[in-house]
């Protein structure tokens, strides 16, 4: 069955690869190289990473044992997994790469630029797309070489184009008020290993397009960009987190075109429509091996629909709030298997939106056998999700000893979520 499925996969990326029929020798090879690191970072396995998962949460709601929390800090209030294993360091800003040990879930391999020197950011400025100005923020995300890219002093940057991301890239607003706003988006295009965490984003509008540089030895023409706040586009390994997102033209979070391995966590959404995409069309199997996790968010007001939708992939959403939200929470097509473990879902006082889900494009008699399952949720102000599909069952071991603590993880997202979002970390404390 493997390789049947390995061969299936490999035709699906092969098909896919007439989408970049129009991209130079430099991108198709760019194309090609991503589409083999996604095939690599698919995990034929979804249900065993979402077993570990639940594991570190229920480890981090026990509070682990007094060794633990002796050496975590008397003080610190990081409470999910994510966030304790990096913020009850009072010497954060001196060991900030320590943060590439903490991701969890389908993006668990992403280490951005650990391995690479630190990027010092202290311009704002956005004028020159083929030559960026050494020390800003274009500049620091073109280079070959791994970075770790810090600001050396709060900042707004407005884009003048959408700001293109190559592999092996940490973008680290810690410690600073670092703003992308005003407009264009950062887009993640055929690339690998890319951190993204503790900046806002908002307010972001389509830009024009033309010769936009993406590396040093390559500039090539861009069309108009959609005005999406973060697009990830062909890549694999990337982790988005703690940024707060609002107010952009098209998407917040777009994950699309073969995109897998992927983490978004600890992030605050507010005021926006389409919030988060994840599969762009029911045209392009290749989604077939997109796998995220959800995990952590704020899903807070002015919030109408997408957080997310979902077309052919595996999405684990776990221990997410939702404030409330216009027509839909969770959406999807194309036959996505969609996992919600411990969230809570507070519904709007309109009677017709009390649903959690929506399904496009198909009759019941399809997408009844679509997976959607929902586990240890907490539902308020009459909040239901409809079920679909056969029971989840983790893979490698079933929910036994502290795993039985799950049914009370939907009341505990308030706990989980409550520094959702970027931080406003100071140096020599818990952040």
């Amino acid at each position: 069955m493997a390789i049947v499925i390995h061969k299936m996969l490999v035709i699906l990326l092969l098909f896919a690869m007439g989408a970049v029929a129009e991209f130079d020798d430099y991108m198709r090879r760019r194309a090609e190289e991503s589409r083999r690191e996604s095939l690599k970072a698919y995990n034929p396995d979804p249900e065993g990473v979402t077993v570990q998962f639940t594991q570190f949460v229920t480890e981090s709601l026990a509070g682990g044992n007094s060794t633990e929390r002796k050496l975590l800090g008397i003080g610190c209030k990081a409470t999910n997994p994510i966030d304790r294993c990096w913020r009850c360091d009072r010497n954060w800003m001196n060991n900030r790469k320590k943060l590439a040990d903490c991701v969890r879930g389908f993006g668990h391999h992403t280490t951005g630029g650990k391995n690479g020197k630190y990027y010092l950011v202290t311009d704002p400025s956005d004028n020159d797309m083929d030559h960026p100005k050494p020390g800003t923020l274009r500049h620091a995300v073109i280079q070959k070489k791994p970075l770790w890219i810090i600001f050396a002093h709060s900042m707004i940057i407005k884009l003048n184009q959408e700001l293109l991301v190559s592999s092996h890239k940490t973008i680290d607003g810690r410690g600073k008020q670092v703003h992308i706003a005003y407009g264009a988006g950062i887009t993640l295009q055929f690339v690998t290993n890319v951190i993204i965490h503790n900046i806002w984003i908002h307010d972001i509008v389509p830009a024009s397009g033309g010769m936009i540089r993406d590396s040093l030895d390559h500039i090539g023409f861009r069309t108009k960009s959609d005005g999406d706040a973060i697009s990830v586009y062909g890549s694999n390994h990337i982790w988005i987190d703690h940024v707060s997102l609002s107010k952009g033209y098209d998407g917040l979070i777009d994950v699309i075109e073969g995109s897998t391995a992927i983490t978004i966590s600890n992030c605050k959404l507010n005021h926006h429509n389409d919030v988060m995409l994840l599969g762009a069309h029911d045209n392009t199997p290749i989604d077939k091996i997109m796998q995220v996790t959800v995990a952590f968010n704020r899903f807070g007001i002015g919030l109408i629909q997408r957080m997310p939708r979902v077309r052919w992939g595996f999405v684990h959403i776990v221990n997410n709030d939702y404030q409330h939200w216009e027509l839909y929470a969770i959406g999807g097509s194309s036959g996505p298997t969609i996992i919600s473990q411990g969230n809570r879902y507070r519904a709007a006082d309109y009677r017709y939106t009390k649903e959690v889900t929506k399904r496009d494009y198909a009759p019941q008699s399809v997408w009844k056998n679509w997976q959607w399952r929902s586990k240890d949720d907490y539902f308020m102000n009459g909040a239901f999700f409809r079920e679909s599909g056969p029971p989840f069952v983790p893979g490698r071991k079933p929910y036994t000893g502290n795993n039985m603590i799950q049914y009370k993880l939907g009341k505990a997202v308030g706990r989980l979520t409550r520094t959702a979002g970027a931080l406003k970390c100071r140096p020599g404390v818990f952040c």
